[in-house]
């Protein structure tokens, strides 16, 4: 299992460089950005990578909770608090674990273990199938439906044969979650490798219907692909 990419959020100096310091303890979490501003952080996840968030609830700026609502699924949350009447809030939202300062390191140890377990299970489901949100539901989508991915500024459509789900998301998201038959061959589109009916050099055909071009940057790296 790769490393799961952590962020630490809180709006105390030496809660962030606790829980930090707990991070880099942990053999499958990797820090990738630390800060006290929530924004910062809402502003690093639209640029860069990141799967776990340790977020305090109890923010100035912007609370935890409202970070939740704005952020939605992208990551998953393991919640901070000096009070508890807080967690239960938290929960409605994709929280796996809650953690109730002053912070063990034990009982950090336990919410880390917890989130790799979870982060386990979605690998494993990754091999058929996973869960979006789109028009406020939940949908459950089989990768062997999907057609192709199509990036409309701030949110991807996912096309199937017969539906389209419109999602708050982005490409570079998406990528790490799809399986390995699934290819990026344009700035704008990652497409289904197994619903290719014919192509040429510069566009792919998914259909009659659909064609989607291929991108000079992508050209080499997709036919690679497609040897292999």
């Amino acid at each position: 299992m790769t490393k799961i990419k952590c962020i630490v959020v809180d709006d105390e100096p030496l809660a962030v460089s606790l829980l930090s310091s707990y991070v880099e303890k942990m053999s499958f979490l990797d820090l990738v950005f630390s800060t006290e501003n929530p924004i910062e952080a809402m502003e690093f996840i639209q640029t860069k990578e990141a799967d776990l968030i340790f977020l305090d609830i109890q923010m100035p700026e912007l609370t935890g909770i409202n970070f939740m609502k704005i952020v939605g699924d992208k990551l998953k949350y393991i919640l901070t608090t000096a009070y508890a009447e807080y967690a239960l809030e938290g929960y409605e939202h994709n929280v796996i674990d809650y953690l109730l300062k002053p912070i063990s390191f034990s009982r950090f140890e336990k919410s880390a273990l917890k989130a790799q377990e979870r982060f386990a299970i979605n690998q494993d489901s990754q091999n058929s199938y996973f869960f979006i949100k789109s028009s406020g539901q939940q949908h459950r989508i089989n990768f062997s439906d999907i057609l192709f991915i199509e990036s409309i500024k701030d949110y991807v459509n996912i096309k199937t044969e017969n539906q389209e789900f419109i999602v708050l998301d982005t490409l570079k998201s998406l990528e790490h979650q799809l399986p390995e038959n699934f290819a990026r061959v344009h700035k704008s589109f990652i497409i289904n490798i197994d619903r290719i009916e014919k192509m040429d050099i510069k566009n792919v055909s998914l259909n009659q219907e659909i064609k989607i071009p291929i991108g000079e940057t992508y050209k080499s790296e997709f036919f690679l692909k497609l040897k292999k």
